[in-house]
């Protein structure tokens, strides 16, 4: 699955991976906003690897955890969806606004292939300093680099070079900042 082969959805240690990070989740979501504490806790239990200083809002949606890594002075706001069936890289000092969704995962096209629930996946990369604005859809195998505005409302279909300001759907660069 991390590889970007084809994999079967239903494959039980996916299944169980799933279960273990949706009920760590859960309890994220249920903790008071005062326990920063507890927060901090259960974010590392849900990813990879969590830097310092990373917040992150309620409520959140998380395929797998265990395939994302996040750096240091990280926000996150309300109503985030990660799909992290394939490594996800987030840099330091990202700002990603609420409502964006993050999604590695894609299915076959053709009918009787995805009645066998086959899955496929490509890595998502956030680069340093990247601001991602306010419903924004990041798509499977897309790389944001560092320096990068994402405007609101955008479906991040590929890569975006750094330093640039891109907004659209698609979404496309509209200036270059350096």
């Amino acid at each position: 699955m991390v590889s970007g082969e084809w994999y079967w959805i239903n494959d039980p240690e996916l299944v169980e991976i799933r279960y273990k990070t949706r009920e760590t989740v859960d309890k994220f979501n249920a903790t008071s906003p005062r326990d920063a504490d507890l927060k901090d806790t259960l974010q590392q239990q849900i990813f990879a690897e969590v830097g310092t200083n990373v917040h992150i809002e309620k409520p959140l949606r998380v395929d797998y955890g265990v395939n994302t890594k996040m750096g240091n002075n990280v926000f996150i706001n309300f109503n985030f969806v990660l799909l992290d069936c394939c490594p996800v890289t987030i840099g330091n000092n990202v700002f990603i606004a609420p409502n964006v969704q993050m999604y590695t995962a894609t299915h076959p096209l053709d009918l009787e292939e995805r009645k066998a629930h086959q899955g496929q996946a490509a890595p998502i990369t956030i680069g340093n300093d990247v601001w991602i604005g306010g419903g924004c859809i990041i798509l499977p195998g897309v790389t944001i680099g560092d320096g990068c505005t994402i405007g609101a409302g955008s479906v991040v279909t590929k890569s975006i070079p750094p330093h640039t300001v891109a907004f659209g759907n698609p979404c496309k660069v509209q200036k270059q900042l350096r």
